[in-house]
């Protein structure tokens, strides 16, 4: 049976049928107790009535406040062993998967929604600067805000030690509202985000249902229906999208920017982000490495349709490694690396913030794993194309049905992160074989990039090197190569090479660019290819 607990408390002085309402509830609980328990209790309740025929009626009415005290705090622990209920939100249960297992060892339960104090904050193009809060509990805040019943709403959702006017939210917020005119909505959780890291993953469930009880304000005063609501998370915040899922069905998609691993990696589907949240859920994954020595705290366990595993979700380019092997309580790895994790684990919504505005730049393509993708086994694309990761996705979707579909790609060190993959294959010319280094730099419509290492090996003429490239910039259609090699070694001969041909095939629409070239070089000394005439 589970027990409620209301969000205000009435005062119990003089109030006779209180007394025995909570004397009935603690008569329940007492009955789950154990054989040899239920006999002492009763014996208990008998001898209280025998004091109390014997007592004065002002020490009958202490007793009965006394008597009314223990109840209450019967019915508390019984709370505490199976859930705790809000009036309006319902109930969260504790134990199994909740509580109590390897994967959440702590025994807590979320808090109260008083407590976190759920907000929310909105950006519309009226107002890209400012935020107006908007409640569910009183829609007369939505009457009187920008909110536009006409447009798509997404709600973006902080992470541990956050707030929801984070500058991080705020900014993806702005890059949203250029390119699409939408409610764009922060969600403020800070009085459940900024405790114990156990604690905060715990009171996620609490922000999950507010976000759910919001939505459906919307539609019950508004006929604003879940159908038009995207959902993007960050860190515990992933989590907490979830949440909001599955207490509100129908939401068309929800992203989750590498979701927390402590807690959540390995739980049953009910406790974290999972692809029954939405119909549609992508996942990327930075910070997946084992927690120590690296300290990684995204889950490296695919939980989407489609999860994203940007240079392997582990280790991000430009992020330096964070050991801290001596901190072995999980409160305290959080508390203590509250700057550090500002790397690896945030990467996630640098990419997502980038690919608002430079989708192209995040093209990812189906592997099995990161050693295929490094080995190069994985450059071909579906028939409908490459999904992009991030705010876009592009036109692919997986089949129904189809889960946990894996994609790799590449990024820049520092931003902009978005690269753009192109297969290279070079065919030699010259009288002698030396070995070197090959490289190559695209120019084109939009820009070119430096030069790029295509091999380091023996090289030897008339025979063809390959390798796939990320060029930092998006070049638009190549118009010509520049071919560069050197051995960094004093050769009296001053031996040279030349590339013959250069083929070029661009990763997102496989188009060709075929380069010629008709001469030999000295090392160092740049060859350019210019489009093939035949």
């Amino acid at each position: 049976m589970k027990l409620r607990v209301r969000e205000s408390v009435r005062s119990v002085e003089g109030e006779d049928s209180e007394c025995e309402e909570a004397e009935v509830r603690w008569m329940k609980v007492k009955r789950k107790a154990c054989d040899g328990e239920r006999e002492e209790a009763d014996k208990g309740v008998k001898a209280s009535s025998l004091v109390d025929m014997a007592m004065t009626p002002a020490a009958s009415s202490l007793f009965q406040m006394l008597r009314l005290l223990l109840a209450v705090t019967l019915l508390l622990i019984q709370v505490n062993a199976e859930g705790i209920c809000f009036d309006r939100l319902g109930c969260f249960p504790s134990g199994y998967p909740w509580t109590g297992t390897k994967e959440r060892p702590a025994n807590k339960l979320p808090w109260s929604p008083e407590k976190i104090n759920t907000r929310f904050l909105l950006y519309t193009r009226q107002n890209p600067n400012n935020y107006q809060e908007i409640s569910g509990t009183n829609p007369e805040t939505v009457d009187a805000s920008n909110f536009d019943l006409d447009q798509k709403s997404v709600f973006i959702m902080h992470g541990y030690l956050e707030n929801g006017d984070v500058s991080w939210a705020v900014d993806l917020c702005k890059m949203i509202l250029h390119v699409d005119d939408v409610n764009c909505i922060c969600v403020d959780w800070r009085g459940g985000s900024q405790c114990s890291y156990s604690q905060a993953a715990q009171n996620i469930r609490v922000v999950g249902a507010e976000t759910a009880y919001f939505l459906d304000t919307l539609e019950s005063h508004y006929n604003y229906t879940v159908s038009d609501v995207y959902l993007v998370g960050h860190s515990l915040g992933a989590h907490a999208a979830g949440e909001a899922g599955k207490r509100a069905p129908g939401i068309p998609r929800i992203t989750g920017l590498d979701p927390v691993e402590p807690y959540f990696q390995n739980t049953p589907p009910e406790v974290r982000l999972d692809p029954t949240d939405a119909f549609f859920v992508d996942v990327i994954h930075t910070d997946g490495s084992s927690q120590f020595p690296s300290i990684g705290f995204g889950m490296i366990q695919a939980c989407g349709h489609m999860d994203f595993y940007p240079n392997g979700g582990e280790d991000m380019p430009g992020c330096s490694k964070n050991i801290l092997s001596t901190i072995l309580d999980i409160d305290g790895i959080w508390q203590g690396t509250k700057n550090f994790i500002s790397c690896n684990h945030f990467r996630a919504v640098r990419y997502f913030s980038e690919s608002v505005v430079s989708p192209d730049g995040f093209l990812a393509f189906p592997c099995g794993s990161e050693k295929e993708f490094q080995a190069e086994e994985c450059f071909a694309c579906p028939a409908e194309g490459c999904p992009t990761m991030g705010y876009t996705i592009g036109p692919y979707r997986p089949a129904p049905g189809l889960l946990h579909q894996t994609f790799y790609l590449r990024t820049g060190e520092s931003s902009p992160y978005g690269v753009w993959r192109y297969n290279v294959s070079v065919t030699l010319s010259g009288s002698h074989s030396v070995s070197g280094i090959l490289n190559v730099a695209l120019y084109g419509s939009k820009g070119n990039t430096r030069q790029h290492q295509i091999t380091k090996t023996k090289l030897r003429p008339g025979k063809t090197y390959w390798a796939l490239i990320d060029a930092e910039h998006d070049v638009g259609d190549v118009t010509k190569v520049k071919f560069l090699w050197n051995n960094n070694v004093i050769n009296i001969f001053q031996p040279k090479l030349g590339a013959e041909s250069i083929t070029l095939v661009r990763a997102k629409d496989h188009t060709s660019f075929r380069f010629c070239g008709n001469e030999v070089v000295k090392e160092e000394i740049l060859q350019t290819l210019t489009p093939c005439t035949s």
